[in-house]
C-alpha cells in the first residue's frame, strides 16, 4: 500500500481512538456499531479497512472476528498520537474556559483528562477532571486548584481525581478507574497519555 495515498474517514478516525483508549478490550463489528451508532456493515467495511492500513489488527475466535488497536505498529502509534492532540485542541465549545483554566497545572503535570458527562455533552453539573503528576509537585498543584477556584470562571465545581503514574499501572484493572482513562478527552500532553496507555496494554497480559 502506498502509504501517502492513505486517508482516514471521519468514523475511521472515531474508531481507531476508541480502541486505543479500551486497551483492555477487544470488539466486534456489531460492538463497535452500536458504540459509535453506525451502520454494522459499514463499520464491519472500515475496520478491515484500518487492519490494511497497519492501525487495527484482526482475530478470529470461533465465528466471530475481532478487532483492537495494533500497539506495535510505530506508525499507528504516531498515528494516535496526532488524532489525541487534535482531540486536545479542537476540544467542544463548552469547555473552552475549563481548558484555558487547566492550562495553569502543564508546568507540573505529565498529562491530564477530562471525563464524566462534562467531557460528552454541555448540560453536566461538575467537571471532572484526572491530574497525573509526580507528587512532589503537589503544593503547587493545590496551590493553583485554589486560583482556579477563588478566580469564578467558572460556574460548575471541578473535581479532580490526582494520580501519579506509578499507580496508573497499579490501578489499570480497577473497572471504575479503567472508564475514567479510556472513556475520556485528553486535555494535555497526549504524547504522554500514548505512551502510558501502550503500557497498560502491555502489562494487562502480565
Amino acid at each position: 500500500m502506498d502509504v501517502n495515498n492513505i486517508q482516514f474517514t471521519k468514523i475511521e478516525v472515531q474508531i481507531a481512538k476508541y480502541l486505543f483508549k479500551h486497551f483492555k478490550d477487544k470488539y466486534n463489528s456489531r460492538q463497535l456499531a452500536k458504540v459509535l451508532s453506525v451502520n454494522h456493515a459499514h463499520a464491519s467495511k472500515l475496520c478491515n479497512s484500518l487492519v490494511k492500513k497497519a492501525a487495527l489488527v484482526k482475530e478470529e475466535a470461533g465465528n466471530s472476528i475481532y478487532f483492537s488497536f495494533n500497539y506495535e505498529s510505530k506508525i499507528a502509534i504516531k498515528f494516535i498520537e496526532y488524532l489525541l492532540t487534535l482531540e486536545e485542541l479542537a476540544a467542544p465549545k463548552w469547555l473552552a474556559v475549563v481548558l484555558h483554566s487547566l492550562k495553569k497545572f502543564n508546568n507540573y503535570i505529565i498529562f491530564s483528562l477530562i471525563f464524566g458527562s462534562s467531557a460528552k455533552s454541555s448540560r453536566f453539573n461538575d467537571i471532572d477532571v484526572m491530574l497525573a503528576y509526580d507528587k512532589k509537585k503537589i503544593k503547587e498543584i493545590n496551590k493553583i486548584k485554589d486560583e482556579i477556584r477563588n478566580s469564578q470562571l467558572i460556574e460548575q465545581p471541578i473535581r479532580y481525581i490526582d494520580i501519579t503514574e506509578k499507580d496508573i499501572y497499579s490501578n489499570k484493572d480497577d473497572k471504575i478507574f479503567y472508564n475514567v482513562i479510556s472513556d475520556c478527552l485528553v486535555s494535555y500532553n497526549a504524547e504522554k497519555y500514548v505512551e502510558v496507555i501502550k503500557k497498560c496494554h502491555k502489562l494487562k497480559n502480565i
